[in-house]
């Protein structure tokens, strides 16, 4: 009778739990659509549109360590509430960066890195409090693989969110275009601080405390297991397998949302009209004004306007061409910038939600097959197939296929490049990869398994870092170009299943 009780009492927190395992990517995910947002509002270089992501991945290599002391001094509770309040101070300076007239790029990613930390806290904390809300064992496990579905899932949406609430075109886009999205995560958030504050929670670890005990992570430390030569060597393929889960729909995305070489070569001709053309460009204001002036009188009242009306209204775009917008369809023409696909921007984050919902059939198919094939094996195919991936991405013909996706919310056929579709593939290879390298570099450490798995979450940083390498090939070569970066990458974690996995230690 007890047990049931026990059990009721922690379906709330148990659920809340599910959800901050969904937050860790629909927060972290910000970072890909809202670079493509910054990089049309401030006409940023690819290198500077990762500046957010960088900076929330980042954070990890601070906060790593100082995780893990929290929750062994503190608790689950303790750190879990403490990571909710300083995710909710990071959205809210994300949303208070959309507001802002200046400063909008430096409190924005102030903001990224301060969810950055929020987002290693509650890594550190949701998937052992998980475990010991179902009591260990198998139970503990299925709770935690039902918050790994629930991560999966937000990280599908929140492209397909973002990209929804960007519309159809890119033309004078701003970060407050993605308000709602930071609406969702703030509710979520505040509402999960409450419920956390409420509840009950199990404290295992504070028990062993009070009785006197140390945990065998307090007695040793992750010098120990550096000695171990597939740790040490486990440790940077888990760096570099973060860049590369993170940097394939990050710089997809960019190369889809970039302008085509023929769209920026009408922008050019387009300015040069206006300009040699004062009475054509003052046509072209007074259109422009009136629609931000009917835009203002429909936000203070939506009942004034037929639907036929709004949708026109919703649906505008500015006809003048601002010099900066000039400049960068200019770099585009001349060769400075590489042009990309052109996409609608909903288009795009539907193909970059596909990559992570294949993460999930992924997880699922490695999953099922985990008791069958090795974890050697397993990394040893996924990453070279994921190889194959890129390179028939890198070199296939620029040609689109029809696809069913969602396109503003609406089901309908999306033109696909076939460069996409494959790089959309390698989310099947990267789903298993993570799991693959840990168990790979663990094993036989013993004692050292517990702090050499809070070190792993310091290496997570390699998201910020790898992917700013390949913008920044990417403003000098050309974005498919950039993706060499990947496949060095993959390149070594195939050689680290292949023999750099074998356990051995460095002899002293």
């Amino acid at each position: 009778m007890s047990t049931v009780q026990e059990k009721r009492n922690y379906t709330l927190p148990i659920i809340v739990m599910f959800f901050l395992f969904a937050m860790i990517s629909f927060v972290t995910g910000f970072q890909n659509p809202f670079g493509v947002i910054l990089k049309e509002q401030f006409h940023l270089s690819n290198l500077e549109s990762q500046l957010g992501n960088a900076a929330n991945f980042i954070a990890y290599a601070f906060m790593g360590i100082p995780a893990g002391l929290i929750l062994q001094k503190k608790g689950y509770r303790y750190s879990a509430i403490a990571a909710v309040l300083v995710g909710l101070v990071g959205v809210l300076l994300m949303f208070v960066s959309s507001m802002l007239e200046t400063g909008v790029f430096a409190v924005y990613l102030m903001g990224a890195f301060v969810a950055g930390f929020s987002m290693c806290m509650l890594n550190t904390v949701v998937n052992p409090m998980l475990n010991t809300l179902g009591g260990g064992g198998k139970k503990g496990n299925q709770l935690i693989q039902f918050g790994g579905a629930t991560n999966s899932l937000a990280a599908t949406i929140c492209p397909v969110l973002v990209g929804y609430l960007m519309g159809d075109t890119m033309k004078g886009l701003t970060l407050e275009a993605a308000r709602p999205a930071l609406y969702i995560a703030m509710g979520i958030f505040a509402l999960a601080f409450v419920v956390l504050l409420l509840s009950k929670l199990p404290e295992p670890i504070l028990e062993e405390a009070a009785k006197g005990e140390k945990s065998k992570a307090e007695k040793v430390s992750v010098k120990g297991a550096l000695k171990y030569r597939h740790f040490a060597l486990g440790v940077v393929a888990i760096f570099l397998y973060v860049g590369i889960e993170v940097g394939i729909p990050n710089m997809a995305n960019l190369y889809m949302t970039t302008q085509t070489q023929a769209s920026a070569q009408a922008t050019v001709d387009e300015y040069n009209k206006q300009q040699s053309d004062p009475l054509y460009l003052a046509s072209l204001q007074a259109a422009d004004a009136q629609n931000a002036e009917q835009m203002k009188a429909y936000q203070h009242d939506k009942g004034l306007f037929t639907p036929a009306e709004v949708e026109k209204l919703v649906n505008y775009e500015n006809k003048v061409i601002s010099l900066s917008q000039y400049e960068v369809a200019s770099e585009i023409v001349s060769g400075v910038k590489s042009p990309g696909e052109g996409m609608n921007p909903s288009a795009a984050g539907t193909l970059i939600g596909m990559y992570w919902l294949l993460m999930l059939v992924g997880r699922l198919i490695g999953g099922s097959i985990g008791a069958k094939v090795s974890s050697k094996v397993q990394l040893m195919v996924v990453s070279a197939l994921a190889i194959l991936f890129v390179l028939i991405s890198m070199y296939v013909p620029d040609k689109t296929i029809p696809i069913p996706g969602f396109q503003n919310m609406s089901f309908t056929l999306i033109d696909a490049p076939i460069s996409i579709l494959f790089f959309i593939l390698c989310g099947l290879c990267t789903s298993v990869m993570w799991g693959g390298i840990f168990n790979l570099a663990v094993e036989g450490l013993g004692k050292y398994t517990a702090v050499a798995s809070g070190f792993f979450m310091v290496m997570v940083c390699g998201g910020g870092i790898l992917p700013l390498v390949q913008s920044g090939i990417a403003d000098v070569a050309g974005f498919l170009s950039s993706y060499w970066v990947i496949i060095v990458a993959l390149a070594y974690i195939l050689l680290y299943a292949l023999v750099g996995s074998t356990p051995k230690k460095v002899e002293e």
